[in-house]
């Protein structure tokens, strides 16, 4: 323990004395952190900057958690030097990897608050799917739809058309696209789109109906679940604005008798 925090200690003195550059001691030991990690890190980060998040950025973002970790631990360790023993030593660690983390909790919670968007847009996007599988096999109407596809789906699309480029014929690259975006139906209609995949041209159209009815069904209940969101909405207003004039005609009331009270 005296070993790491003379070398804590030397280490701030180098970084003080400008003799170590911290970008590019971040950007040297940052493979280091790598299996640290989380394996859907990346898929969170193309869902919110879309193409922008290139492997550049993936590596620029990641180094700036271990380099907050790494500050932390040393800040936590350089605060407690005075009473320093393996709790505080512990506690530092905890602090770095709590401080580490949470640029990913704060991407997944952008994930999971867009998910009712996603349940709301994927019938009108699996619409759109099955008007290109009427002229195209699935897997090139799903490489063709990404143009159009909202881009919240593009990430999602392009990890699971690259599977099925790779050669990979089973539902798992369906069903990780289902998983990916778990909403309403969405293992369902990827099972259904699989199979779609799998049938000859002879039940093709029967199938095709079969699908396109699943997806009418989920587009009435989209647009069920906007009207009730707005009646909802405007009940709100309603309540709000009742509360606030209830709350002024009450106030002026009470103003009125201090008033004729004084009097």
């Amino acid at each position: 323990m005296v070993w790491l925090v003379i070398g804590l200690i030397i280490f701030v003195v180098l970084i003080v004395n400008k003799q170590i550059d911290t970008k590019e001691f971040v950007q040297e030991t940052e493979p280091y952190f790598r299996f640290l990690m989380e394996k859907d890190y990346e898929f969170y980060l193309t869902v919110k900057y879309n193409e922008e998040a290139s492997p550049e950025m993936v590596r620029k973002l990641f180094g700036q958690r271990v380099r907050n970790g790494l500050v932390t631990i040393i800040a936590v360790i350089i605060f407690n030097f005075s009473n320093l023993n393996f709790i505080n030593i512990l506690v530092s660690f905890i602090a770095g990897y709590i401080v580490f983390k949470l640029q990913y909790i704060n991407l997944k919670n952008y994930y999971k608050a867009n998910l009712h968007k996603i349940d709301l847009m994927l019938p009108y996007y699996l619409k759109g799917l099955e008007i290109l599988i009427q002229h195209y096999t699935v897997p090139v109407a799903l490489a063709r739809s990404i143009q159009t596809a909202p881009e919240i789906f593009r990430p999602g699309l392009q990890k699971m058309i690259a599977r099925i480029e790779s050669g990979d014929q089973s539902v798992d690259p369906y069903m990780e696209f289902a998983k990916d975006y778990p909403v309403r139906d969405s293992m369902r209609m990827m099972r259904l789109l699989y199979r779609l995949g799998l049938g000859s041209q002879e039940n093709k159209q029967e199938q095709l109906m079969m699908f396109s009815r699943t997806v009418s069904n989920l587009q009435n209940k989209s647009r069920e679940q906007k009207y009730k969101n707005r009646l909802e909405k405007m009940e709100r207003k309603t309540m709000t604005m009742l509360a606030a004039t209830g709350g002024g005609i009450i106030f002026l009331l009470l103003m009125s008798m201090l008033m004729i009270s004084n009097i």
